[in-house]
């Protein structure tokens, strides 16, 4: 069953009475197939047009769909051969970071990504996406594999952040940050992002400090959650839209600033609207970066990294 944002409720309204139209079209005493040929199309328009104008507030609504696919979605629609690895080797395994050796169009790849759950239950045991210090840890090991084995790293991030529970604080939560996006940028092989959702905080940097960083065009990537801003800056999280405005989260805003390489187009609607589809349009574009990326030496690779996060801002 779809789920509507607020400000998708005109589209709903159209897609429930053609969908009751369809429901009753083989009792119909008359043939209503010109009107319901009138109001698919006009339902078409609607979300074309919806989707071209949307804001920075409600393009973060859209990267927080419950319908949006995770990480364990791409893998199935995107990815082949995929073999998780568990575990940091040093305290336990955390669910809300996935990753594993995996082919991406017949090549090689190590897969690692933020997993937010799809219901209740998953979303409580994937902890909504948030990494403790020993997910970060995991993929730590995850790349420096990857490195040994000259496998190119492909991360996906999707998280609100990471996660700021005081057993995290405990356990070195922004060290195993630091080091993640130390690990990052020192690897010998080339390693793709893609921001598929939401891009927050250290917690998406940890796995975004990349040769090349995507976003979809309806992901968000920012320091702070825009409620978290608002808090800070008006003390009510009324103002987040106004935050979200300024902050310049939006693909089409970090494209220009430089933060980001690629805008990867979702289908009509949103990427929760057509999984396979998001996932294959996804899949080409990051296949493309490593195309590219396969011709640098290790030495290049890591200069060329350098040389990408020292411009930023300048």
């Amino acid at each position: 069953m779809k789920s509507y944002l607020e400000f998708e409720k005109p589209v709903a309204q159209l897609e429930q009475r053609i969908a009751e139209l369809r429901a009753a079209e083989g009792d119909a005493a008359v043939d209503i197939g010109a009107e319901l040929h009138r109001l698919e199309a006009k339902s078409e328009e609607l979300l074309a047009t919806t989707y071209a104008n949307l804001t920075p507030w409600q393009k973060t609504q859209v990267a927080r769909h419950p319908q949006r696919p995770h990480f364990r979605d791409y893998v199935a629609f995107a990815f082949d051969e995929f073999i998780p690895l568990a575990g940091d080797r040093n305290y336990g395994d955390d669910q809300a970071i996935l990753g594993g050796f995996a082919r991406l169009n017949g090549r090689r790849v190590m897969l690692i990504g933020h997993e937010k759950g799809s219901d209740t239950q998953s979303r409580l045991r994937h902890n909504f996406g948030m990494g403790k210090p020993e997910g970060y840890r995991k993929a730590i090991r995850l790349m420096e594999l990857a490195g040994r084995f000259g496998l190119p790293v492909v991360t996906l991030v999707d998280t609100s952040g990471a996660f700021p529970g005081i057993e995290a604080e405990e356990r070195g939560q922004a060290e195993a940050i630091a080091r993640s996006t130390e690990a990052c940028l020192a690897l010998p092989v080339p390693i793709v992002a893609a921001v598929v959702g939401e891009g927050g905080s250290g917690g998406a940097v940890a796995l975004a400090s990349a040769d090349r960083v995507l976003m979809f065009e309806h992901a968000v990537y920012s320091v702070i959650s825009p409620e978290g801003c608002a808090s800070i800056l008006w003390r009510t999280a009324e103002k987040a839209p106004d935050a979200a405005e300024a902050m310049k989260v939006s693909a089409q805003d970090l494209l220009r600033l430089g933060v980001i390489e690629r805008i990867v187009t979702e289908p009509a609607g949103g990427a929760h609207r057509d999984p396979p589809a998001a996932a294959r349009t996804l899949a080409n574009a990051i296949g493309e970066e490593l195309d590219t990326l396969a011709q640098l030496s290790p030495a290049d690779l890591r200069t060329a990294r350098e040389d990408r996060f020292l411009k930023l801002g300048a």
